[in-house]
């Protein structure tokens, strides 16, 4: 059994985009027969049992390896697309896209999260960041899309605070990281100071978010 020090531990570094990820998932479970792709070693297959998990990279949960760009599935096999941080690694965003319409079945949905502000991570394989407005682009062939922020502006900046954190040393002194985890907190519970967010520097049309660590997206194919 873990020390109460270590449990608090865990507590302070669990990543702030971990539970709104799991929240969105768990709100979409399915028993439909789902892609799972770039599904490393399955960390959401409970919640989609009825699964093919695919990766560009053998690993223990993985049972096609393959390419995003390039699915080796025929058209409308699955009933669901799950492809949970992958987007912003694809070299060729809208080719990937595409190939996961293709493999769903009309009616079928596709359950996506990406990054927006958010470091650099995976390197070097890690190449795009996407607002709203481009996901919108990528997804036009969709018949129904709905995005939705997963931080609000606050919220974002306690993410970037916990990564530096998580990808950093301070200091030269690792221990001094946890620094960061605290003040992460604190952060998040700042939302109540911005009264009023703007999309361009004129504050012209009001954007709120102007800044999320991320997007989830539900896109049904027409």
């Amino acid at each position: 059994m873990a020390s109460p020090l270590k449990r608090l531990e865990r507590r302070l570094t669990a990543k702030l985009t971990r539970e709104p990820l799991d929240r969105f998932l768990r709100q979409h479970a399915s028993n439909g027969f789902t892609l799972d792709l770039g599904a490393s070693v399955g960390f959401y297959a409970p919640l989609f049992p009825n699964r093919v998990s695919l990766d560009i990279r053998p690993a223990p949960g993985v049972q096609v390896v393959g390419d995003a760009h390039a699915l080796c599935f025929a058209d409308a096999t699955f009933d669901l697309v799950l492809c949970t941080e992958v987007l912003e690694h694809l070299v060729e965003p809208q080719r990937g896209i595409d190939e996961m319409r293709r493999v769903l079945r009309p009616g079928g949905t596709l359950l996506l999260t990406t990054r927006f502000l958010f470091p650099i991570h995976d390197a070097p394989g890690d190449y795009f960041r996407y607002t709203r407005y481009g996901l919108a682009h990528l997804l036009r062939a969709f018949d129904h899309v709905e995005i939705a922020e997963e931080t609000d502006v606050m919220g974002t900046m306690a993410v970037l605070t916990q990564r530096l954190g998580i990808q950093t040393r301070t200091l030269g002194w690792r221990p001094l990281s946890a620094g960061w985890h605290v003040l992460a907190r604190v952060v998040r519970r700042l939302s109540f100071l911005t009264t009023a967010q703007y999309g361009d520097s004129l504050k012209t049309p009001a954007q709120h978010p102007i800044m999320t660590s991320g997007y989830y997206v539900v896109a049904i194919r027409n």
